[in-house]
């Protein structure tokens, strides 16, 4: 009889898809009509002074999607991903014509725990939040045991969305 080696199993995944990113938009922005998407870079004199008052990286070029009602902008969404404790969660966050934050929308969590960023009750914790706001776990962003590095991560990720929608919005880039 022949023997068989037991092997390890291997880890499972846990990629969980939520929504797409035009479902994320249009859960963002109900009421606008259509989304114009918007190719955007940083000067790299803003982009430096951005990564220096938050204090991670931020990228040069961004896709946004302008909402628009009418002639008129809504406000802009945009997707990022980060990294949970090791793999990548991948959100959407709608900004209005304000700068105030509308929402963020989970879009795919690929981590086996801290799912619970996608629940609308920690999620709405952003909602009128703007780029003078603090958007720190433990300040103005509550923490879930469990899922820390998922809340800071997510929080650090929008933080940086509504700066650099903020420098677009100053700059005159956004409709």
């Amino acid at each position: 009889m022949a023997t068989v080696a037991a092997l390890p199993s291997p880890v499972p995944a846990f990629a969980v898809e939520y929504l797409t990113f035009d479902e994320a938009q249009a859960a963002l922005f109900p009421e606008a009509q259509r989304f114009e998407l918007v190719e955007l870079t940083l000067d790299d004199a803003i982009r430096q002074k951005l990564q220096a008052s938050l204090r991670m990286p931020v990228r040069s070029r961004w896709v946004v999607r302008v909402a628009r009602r009418s002639d008129q902008v809504v406000g802009a969404a945009v997707i990022d991903d980060v990294i949970g404790k090791f793999d990548r969660i991948t959100f959407a966050a709608g900004v209005g014509s304000d700068g105030a934050l509308r929402q963020v929308e989970i879009l795919a969590y690929r981590e086996s725990h801290g799912g619970e960023v996608r629940l609308q009750r920690w999620r709405s914790q952003f909602a009128g939040k703007t780029a003078a706001s603090t958007l720190r776990v433990g300040d103005d962003i509550a923490n879930i045991s469990g899922a820390t590095l998922s809340c800071q991560h997510v929080t650090d990720g929008v933080r940086r969305i509504v700066a650099v929608l903020d420098a677009f919005r100053k700059a005159g880039k956004l409709g």
